[in-house]
């Protein structure tokens, strides 16, 4: 029997489902009716929220890429280490309990469409400024220090996607690492 959901909720339902079939198989092995069935609703009503696959899957990556950054927005009442340590704790935080919006964001994005890869660089691109605004305050920041960081960004995705896979060190483990990683880059001694 299908439970009645507010739309809200429904349409929250359906982005769940969709980020974990899409963060597990190839977008082209996803089927709507599929999506339909677990969800309990005709085809009909997905297509009613989301007029074409395209369009259910633009939104899984923008839905969970905004999640992330309102669960990472920086606390300003630390200092700019611990925003980094907090940012990076909420963030491992988010990809170890969504794997599935995680993947989807980061693996969608390398398949080559154009619009999704921009929704994903958004967030990576609003997280980057949060990063230089930090490092502002301990060192100079040029031409040199945003490759850096861009770079890093690109480090830190790759290993949280292995380490979803295989969770050979802890979560606090890869978060120093990733900590470490970052002042190394920009060549930065952070301070104690």
């Amino acid at each position: 029997m299908r439970t009645r959901l507010s739309t809200e909720q429904r349409r929250e339902q359906l982005l769940t489902i969709g980020a974990g079939l899409f963060a597990n198989r190839p977008y082209d092995e996803v089927w709507i009716e599929e999506v339909a069935e677990i969800a309990e609703v005709s085809r009909g009503l997905l297509y009613h929220y989301f007029p074409t696959k395209r369009d259910f899957f633009a939104e899984i990556v923008r839905a969970e890429r905004d999640r992330l950054l309102r669960l990472s927005a920086p606390d300003k009442s630390v200092s700019h280490v611990d925003q980094l340590t907090i940012g990076l704790d909420v963030y491992l935080d988010y990809a170890q309990h969504h794997p599935d919006g995680y993947r989807v964001i980061h693996r969608a994005a390398a398949a080559g469409d154009a619009e999704i890869r921009e929704i994903r660089d958004a967030g990576q691109a609003a997280n980057r400024e949060r990063i230089l605004a930090g490092l502002a305050d301990l060192a100079t920041v040029d031409a040199t220090t945003k490759l850096a960081v861009r770079g890093w960004f690109t480090f830190v995705t790759a290993i949280t996607l292995d380490w979803l896979d295989n969770p050979a060190v802890t979560r606090e483990d890869l978060r120093d690492l990733c900590v470490r990683t970052l002042f190394a880059a920009v060549g930065i001694t952070p301070p104690d």
